[in-house]
């Protein structure tokens, strides 16, 4: 199994995960072309994904899915209020909610709850039997239930979003500082550092800090929040950036 990030930031987000002829894209944020460009650039054609999972109905999540979907006749799966929150329709596949798992070719995905302020956010855990990657992004706080739902990962791909002083003194209303900060916005450096230590890190092979905002954080304090935490080798982190995304990873 392998991953890698076409992009991820406020401006458009996708993941893809591979194993065999198996390709699922998660999320797609970006306009069709270049979403097919970006697929390009890891030697991967839109015709070739088995499905589309999406997390939530937020532009930087969604907003090439249903043209994507239709262009290449592509199954798109996500969560009954992840669609009613949509502006533009899309035909679905099928519905997952909380705990369900579902198989596509040889992968098998499962749905989490998480807490962002959407209809009903979902992340997942993609498993080929063997391995075992998380994402999680999008979401302010979390719980004991969540983390045992990504127990045993060989690989994951988690949010840190902000830089709680940069967020403070920015130039953000007040208003869209507390969403941001909020229970239901995203997590900070210090809250995602805390969240993989109490998680348990020693046996993934990859971690992978994404979403990062453009505006209220810097790539060097989140990587430095995460080594006073957990005290890791600074570069055995992995950064997914808006512009260049991730290549290609393998989960041995």
């Amino acid at each position: 199994m392998r991953f890698a990030v076409l992009g991820s930031g406020s401006q458009g987000n996708g993941t893809l995960i591979a194993s065999g002829d198996t390709f699922i894209l998660v999320d797609c944020g970006f306009s069709l072309r270049e979403t097919e460009r970006r697929l390009a650039l890891l030697g991967v054609s839109a015709a070739q994904l088995s499905a589309v999972l999406v997390t939530h109905e937020h532009a930087d999540h969604v907003h090439g899915v249903g043209l994507l979907s239709r262009r290449y006749n592509v199954p798109v799966y996500l969560s009954r209020g992840t669609l009613r929150g949509m502006r533009k329709p899309v035909e679905v596949a099928g519905f997952l909610a909380c705990g369900q798992s579902l198989r596509i070719g040889s992968l098998e995905v499962t749905a989490a709850r998480v807490e962002h302020d959407a209809y009903e956010p979902l992340q997942y855990v993609v498993s080929d039997g063997q391995r075992r990657f998380g994402m999680l992004t999008d979401l302010g706080s979390y719980d004991a239930l969540l983390l045992e739902r990504y127990q045993g990962l060989d690989a994951l791909l988690i949010e840190a979003n902000h830089c709680r002083d940069l967020l403070a003194r920015g130039h953000y209303p007040a208003f869209l500082k507390q969403r941001v900060g909020g229970m239901q916005g995203h997590l900070n450096n210090h809250q995602a550092a805390r969240l993989v230590h109490e998680l348990g890190w020693s046996n993934l092979q990859h971690l992978v800090l994404a979403h990062l905002s453009s505006k209220n954080n810097l790539p060097h304090l989140a990587r430095q929040c995460f080594v006073d935490t957990l005290g890791c080798d600074p570069d055995w982190l992995q950064v997914a950036n808006q512009e260049h995304g991730l290549d290609w990873r393998e989960i041995a």
